[in-house]
């Protein structure tokens, strides 16, 4: 009964959260930017049709779609935003047609009066819909269509093999003949202005925009609305409130101090004989830390296109590792580890909470494993394929590339994965249900265990809601279900609820304060977080009120960051509490650099860009792989690294560990993510950000702006960073392999002293 408001509060939390998320998905399935049937110019030439426009959907998902260039904000940072870089050619085409043919002279020579007069005649054009919704129509001027045809070429000559477009191609990272059939591009060149005329239509009966106005463009009137500004100021009171309340609610509940005298003696893990399936889970590991190497190569290799374009040093690499390709694996490699030391971390804590070994436990944990080492294997080939144009649409669909950050793997690999997550799922529950028969003050701390563990489950099911031509507004909505709601949602909800097991098995935290804890946190985190995941779709074809939900409740995300320094000086406590849990000391450190990211990464860097008007200059910069490399990889990667950890030791709970290489390990990648971030990605966001404000987002992507030396200079800087952190890894991984061939090791501790002293032996300790 003493956790019932708790529990009250955490369904009310999740019904109402939910509801509002579902009821604003049908909003914007009702008000996404429609696909026009044909369109036509105004004296009657079809151009192309709506088929065309969903068939360029799919060549731009083939060839790496947000992993080469962006939508609408979203993908990648070396070439283009694509849409952005659309409209404003259009827009400068047909200025300089108007100033050719009404004064002799281009755009930019006349005077600022006769500037100001074809600008305003631009926009009047222009922004106009002109869609016909009884018949699916929208017909276009001559004059625009005279533009369309124009980049056309532009674009078909750039992802094609024109020698004019070589230097464009490296800067852009783009390889010769990445669309290699005319009908293809044509349809793609479809999509693009799409995308294009999406940003600068005003949605019926308003003078805002499909996409509220974004990009920042002057010449077609693209300037923030009033709404964005508006509901920034409202999203810094609701975070200033929000964190004086719960500023207020940790001083009123400050937990006491912990009690040395009541600790264990002794390690309570040294007597802990593995099951069979605990032990399986050895291999899960060996796994993840080949995966962080492999990813941390393709980061260095993406980052270097950044500077050489095409190649490698010299060697032509993106002939057959192109750009988009290396940042696919880079980023799908990162969410696959990560979840597979959270996967295999719980398949290990199951069966060491219940004490008990299902039948046919470590089958099942074999088989997930083997499933698994296939989807890695086969969605990566079947992401060559497509992206190397291989594949028809179709096919690409199911077996290549989705084209979607995050969720790029085909429709296969993800149902695939889907049914993996139940695997999982079913183990987890069969592992942990004679706990609920035997632990009966740890229910409630198991009940959250589940439900977290089905929640990632169920909710990795989002991704499989969009079809193979879905509008993209509707499947942005559902791809962010999956990256938010998933990824950095249900998947922290079922960390900490780990974490809390972990300290109680382990003595250092009772199992009252640690389930009033999780249920507290899970409260606090999800109530912004939720309805928060709209702050990812100010700009993509979403109704007003989207924006204003996501302004406010993302807010209320950062609120429980700022004080989350409370949980790394807990954690330091604990990692000094007893001499015997000193043992645990980079576990328990890995999971303080959680909490420091959390607070930086997640908190800062993340509320930095996220209110409205912040946004609308920043989305699509590198002031977003700033959030998304300091959150992902310092909270989520650091976290999956501690798991990790926490589970060899468990493995092997009387091996000593030699602390010289996992020291050395820890810092380094802690050091060099910071200095990645520091010397050079947040002041190349940063310069984008100026130019994005002062002459628009275009410019800011631009090959003009990107290849000034000073950003070149940048660019290099991340050298310092990256070695440092690519250092620090592979000392993770020989660590780890030292664990199993001794050299991680300089003793056992002898269970049949009381003093536990050290007793020197050089063998491997892990056993598979």
């Amino acid at each position: 009964m003493k956790y019932r408001k708790l529990w009250i509060g955490f369904i009310l939390v999740i019904v109402i959260s939910f509801a509002v998320l579902g009821y604003y998905g049908v909003e914007i399935y009702r008000e996404a930017p429609p696909v026009p049937e044909n369109v036509t110019t105004t004296e009657g030439t079809l151009l192309f049709t709506g088929q065309d426009v969903k068939d360029g959907q799919n060549v731009w998902q083939s060839m790496g779609g947000q992993e080469i260039g962006s939508i609408w904000g979203h993908g990648a940072y070396v070439a283009p935003d694509w849409s952005a870089d659309w409209l404003h050619r259009e827009a400068v085409f047909i200025l300089n047609s108007w100033s050719e043919q009404d004064f002799n002279k281009p755009f930019d020579q006349l005077d600022e009066e006769r500037k100001a007069m074809l600008t305003a005649r631009l926009q009047k054009q222009i922004r106009a819909n002109n869609y016909d919704k009884t018949t699916g129509e929208l017909t276009v001027s001559p004059v625009r269509a005279e533009a369309i045809t124009e980049i056309s070429k532009h674009y078909t000559s750039l992802f094609t093999d024109d020698p004019a477009y070589e230097e464009l191609r490296d800067n852009y990272a783009i390889p010769a003949n990445t669309i290699k059939d005319a009908e293809r591009m044509r349809k793609l060149n479809a999509f693009f202005f799409w995308t294009s005329w999406a940003c600068v239509t005003n949605r019926p009966g308003s003078e805002i925009t499909y996409t509220n106005n974004w990009p920042a463009d002057d010449l077609v009137g693209n300037k923030p609305t009033s709404s964005l500004i508006l509901w920034t100021g409202f999203s810094v009171i609701i975070l200033l409130a929000g964190i004086g309340l719960l500023a207020w609610y940790y001083a009123a509940n400050k937990d006491d101090e912990i009690d040395r005298a009541n600790l264990p003696k002794k390690d309570p893990l040294l007597g802990l004989q593995p099951t069979p399936s605990m032990k399986a889970t050895l291999k899960y590991f060996w796994v993840v830390t080949l995966l962080i190497v492999i990813q941390v190569i393709l980061g260095a290799t993406t980052a270097h296109y950044g500077v050489e374009g095409t190649a490698m040093y010299g060697f032509p690499l993106a002939d057959i590792l192109p750009y988009s390709l290396t940042r696919t694996y880079h980023v799908q490699m990162g969410i696959f580890w990560i979840a597979t030391s959270w996967l295999a971390t719980g398949l290990f804590i199951a069966p060491a909470v219940s004490g008990h070994e299902p039948k046919y436990q470590k089958l099942g944990v074999d088989v997930l494993f083997f499933c698994l080492l296939i989807i890695v294997a086969g969605s990566m080939i079947g992401q060559w394929y497509g992206v190397m144009q291989k594949l028809g649409f179709e096919t690409n669909f199911w077996f290549g590339h989705q084209g979607y950050e995050y969720v790029d793997l085909g429709r296969f690999w993800q149902i695939f994965l889907f049914a993996g997550l139940f695997i999982w799922l079913f183990l987890m529950v069969r592992g942990i249900w004679p706990a609920f028969q035997t632990q009966k003050e740890s229910r409630h701390l198991l009940g959250m265990f589940l439900i977290s563990s089905a929640a990632i489950a169920l909710f990795y099911g989002a991704g499989l809601m969009w079809g193979r031509q879905t509008n993209l507004a509707i499947a942005e909505y559902w791809r962010w279900w999956v990256v938010h709601l998933w990824v950095e949602g249900f998947f922290e909800v079922f960390a900490t609820v780990v974490i809390a097991f972990l300290f109680v098995r382990m003595g250092l935290l009772r199992v009252g304060i640690a389930t009033a804890t999780v249920l507290f946190s899970t409260i606090i985190f999800l109530f912004g977080g939720i309805i928060g995941t709209f702050h990812h779709l100010y700009f993509s074809g979403t109704p007003t009120a989207v924006l204003a939900l996501g302004a406010t409740f993302s807010a209320l995300e950062v609120v429980p960051l700022v004080l989350i320094g409370f949980e790394a000086y807990h954690n330091l406590t604990i990692s000094r509490a007893t001499k015997w849990i000193k043992a645990y000391k980079w576990p328990i450190y890995c999971f303080i650099a959680v909490a420091f990211w959390n607070l930086v990464g997640a908190g800062i860097f993340g509320f930095v860009i996220n209110p409205p008007i912040a946004l609308y200059y920043m989305q699509g910069l590198n002031t977003t792989p700033v959030h998304g490399h300091t959150a992902l990889f310092g909270v989520y990667g650091m976290l999956g690294i501690g798991l990790m950890l926490f589970a060899l030791k468990g493995l092997a709970s009387k091996n000593v560990w030699k602390d010289g290489t996992i020291k050395f390990a820890f810092w380094s990648i802690n050091i060099g993510l910071a200095l990645m971030v520091l010397i050079s990605v947040l002041p190349i966001g940063l310069a984008q950000t100026w130019a994005s404000v002062k002459y628009g987002f275009w410019y800011a992507r631009s090959a003009e702006f990107m290849q000034e030396p000073g950003m070149d200079t940048l660019r290099w800087l991340r050298v310092i960073g990256d070695t440092i952190f690519a250092v620090g890894v592979i000392a993770l991984g020989w660590f780890v392999i030292g664990l199993k061939t001794g050299s991680s090791v300089k003793g056992e501790i002898d269970l049949a002293d009381d003093d536990y002293p050290e007793v020197e032996k050089r063998e491997p300790v892990l056993q598979d």
